[in-house]
């Protein structure tokens, strides 16, 4: 296992964020609400005003994606930093 993600790893194809299936039942409700909103809005909207809106959401999505791969990054960093402190410490303590 640990040969494939580092192998991942190396030729740039370990993408997280694209593994991600979310299951949860929340998660599909609130994506069903979006949906059902989105489609309200395109039957009494003008196309013009629409469309502003899917540029906007299009934004949303785009700072949403940078905020979750700066988490990312940081939760990756405070679990090495973790492991650094767990194998360095003193065996005899344990």
């Amino acid at each position: 296992m640990i040969i494939i993600i580092l192998e991942d790893l190396y030729y740039g194809s370990l993408r997280p964020n694209e593994r991600m299936k979310p299951n949860d039942p929340e998660s599909r409700r609130i994506n069903q609400r979006i949906i059902d909103s989105l489609e309200m809005l395109r039957e009494r909207l003008p196309e013009e005003d629409f469309d502003q809106i899917e540029k906007l959401l299009e934004l949303h999505s785009e700072s949403c994606s940078l905020h979750s791969a700066l988490s990312f990054i940081q939760g990756y960093k405070i679990g090495a930093l973790m492991m650094i402190e767990v194998f360095g410490e003193d065996k005899s303590s344990i």
